[in-house]
């Protein structure tokens, strides 16, 4: 039993060294890209190459998030591969290390990424996405509504309906306007404001208010320089449209799909968002055990190259099937739960097949 602790000690100090290893050769080169590309905007306003290196490293907890299962397949693939080239995987099986516990302990170096994964997504990415965003926006002196409609930001809150043509990360309002429906779903009033300046914990000081109230075939205009407006939206309400759901909290994003639903607005991207941030941690497990089968070959001339090329193209297909799935279960009306699992479910059911193959060898 001793010895056959040392052989897990040894596979997993391996494959956690190859997958920390693929990690930072991913990190650095996607970052070098995403630096490229901030240099586009580098000149504009007040953006400066500081800037641009600040928000790339910011962005680097939501790469973390996203590279640790393909990194966890590719180094776990490197690992066992050079394992079995060097014939220590044979070593290993004659000495009593059977696939289940081969499995069991690359399943403890899974686990431990997998829960690096939602403390990342969780503590880090959303914190640092929405931060890198601000320092962007400010320096590029732009604003939310350039992510919503040519019109700008539509929110409803209740029985109104607001378009915010301007709001800014500060929690600044510009040119709002706010239609109000009575309960008979009948315009009541709409209400044009030149300038809102949020006041926690829940309402706003506008400023440079035109309200014109509907009665009947009849209206009246009243206007005033001063006004305070209760309203569910704030400035973290606005923020989601900053970040992506996918790099949101499970807080943030819970909250915000309560207030769609609240308002019978449509949620399905953001219950996908939260059974992905659920569902997601857990397929380093399910990429180590597709790499485990590839360990069983004993070929020794071009074998890890061979190998870590389908490791590449394993990441790149399960990249692409995360967004693909998300995108078409939010056209297609498919089960949140049902878009957010399956590419897990196909590469942990091909996994499950290849081991079933290896073990009748």
């Amino acid at each position: 039993m001793f010895r056959l602790c040392l052989y897990q000690r040894y596979l997993m100090r391996e494959t956690s060294a190859a997958i920390f290893l693929v990690l930072a050769a991913f990190l650095a080169l996607f970052s070098f890209f995403d630096l490229i590309n901030e240099l586009r905007n580098v000149g504009k306003g007040s953006y400066q190459l500081g800037h641009a290196i600040v928000f790339v490293a910011l962005s680097l907890p939501g790469l973390i998030y996203e590279l640790i299962p393909i990194a966890a397949l590719i180094g776990t693939l490197y690992a066992l591969s050079t394992l079995a080239r060097h014939s220590e995987i044979t070593v290993l099986r004659a000495s009593g290390l059977a696939t289940r516990d081969m499995l069991m302990t690359l399943f403890r170096v899974a686990g431990l990424l997998a829960l690096l994964t939602f403390l990342v997504g969780e503590g880090l990415v959303p914190f640092s996405e929405r931060l890198g965003h601000e320092i962007r926006a400010n320096a590029l002196s732009r604003v939310i509504a350039q992510q919503g409609f040519e019109t700008g930001v539509w929110v409803k809150d209740g029985h109104s309906f607001i378009n915010i043509r301007e709001a800014t990360p500060d929690g600044k309002l510009k040119n709002v306007r706010i239609y109000k429906f009575d309960d008979q779903n009948a315009l009541d009033s709409v209400t044009d404001v030149r300038e809102g300046i949020f006041q926690p914990p829940d309402h706003w000081q506008l400023k440079g208010v035109v309200k014109t109230i509907i009665d009947g075939d009849t209206s009246r205009v009243e206007r005033s320089e001063t006004a305070e407006w209760q309203s569910a939206v704030n400035p973290d309400l606005l923020a989601v449209l900053m970040v992506a759901p996918e790099r949101m909290s499970l807080f943030g994003l819970v909250n915000y799909t309560r207030h769609l639903s609240d308002n019978k607005q449509q949620t399905e991207r953001y219950e996908i968002a939260i059974w992905k941030k659920l569902v997601y941690p857990l397929a380093a497990l399910v990429m180590v055990a597709l790499a485990l089968p590839f360990g069983y070959s004993h070929d020794r001339v071009g074998g890890v190259s061979m190998r870590i090329f389908a490791g590449v193209m394993l990441g790149i297909l399960f990249y692409a099937l995360n967004g693909l799935f998300s995108n078409l279960g939010i056209i297609n009306a498919w089960p949140p739960f049902a878009s957010a699992t399956l590419p897990s479910a196909m590469f942990l059911l091909a996994a499950i097949g290849m081991l079933w193959w290896v073990e009748r060898r």
